[in-house]
């Protein structure tokens, strides 16, 4: 991606955290999985059914070993004085641009997986939804939102001026 040189990227912790998080989900289905394939029972279309699910979760599994590191590969943000710009995905790439100005709310979250591998989000609110920069170390995560914080003040305070 050309430009790039000035984004910040992930720690790598974060695709441990992305494969624990994978690994939870990958039980759940699995178990669901594991239900409907026992329930089925033996009909005609039986050995259909279990081929399907058979296949759907190891896709499911082929893309949870995958993606975090695909994700850790494309994941950049960069803040600067004028917007917060998030480039992420793992099949789609998706580019978050957020003029500073559009800003409303700031808050640092810390999910249980995250905190089990010391990590943290910013989750920034907007009058037109939610960017976030996830997968940060709890003081960079606090440091990035505490910037934040002091850029839409300056801009507020800048505005009321005007």
């Amino acid at each position: 991606m050309e430009g790039t040189e000035n984004y910040h990227r992930l720690n790598r912790r974060c695709m441990a955290s992305m494969y624990t998080g994978y690994a939870v989900l990958l039980a759940l289905v699995g178990i669901f999985v594991a239900a409907i394939y026992v329930s089925v029972g033996e009909t005609d279309f039986s050995r259909e059914v279990r081929i399907t699910l058979i296949a759907l979760f190891a896709i499911l599994l082929i893309y949870c070993l995958v993606a975090p590191p695909v994700f850790y590969r494309h994941y950049r943000y960069l803040l600067d004085g004028e917007k917060i710009d998030v480039v992420c995905g793992v099949i789609f790439i998706r580019h978050t641009f957020v003029p500073i100005e559009r800003v409303m709310q700031v808050e640092v979250t810390h999910g249980p997986i995250n905190r089990m591998w010391g990590l943290a989000d910013v989750v920034v609110t907007t009058a037109g939804g939610v960017a976030q920069i996830q997968y940060l170390e709890p003081d960079e995560a606090e440091r990035v939102a505490n910037d934040l914080g002091q850029i839409v003040n300056k801009v507020l305070r800048a505005r009321g001026r005007a």
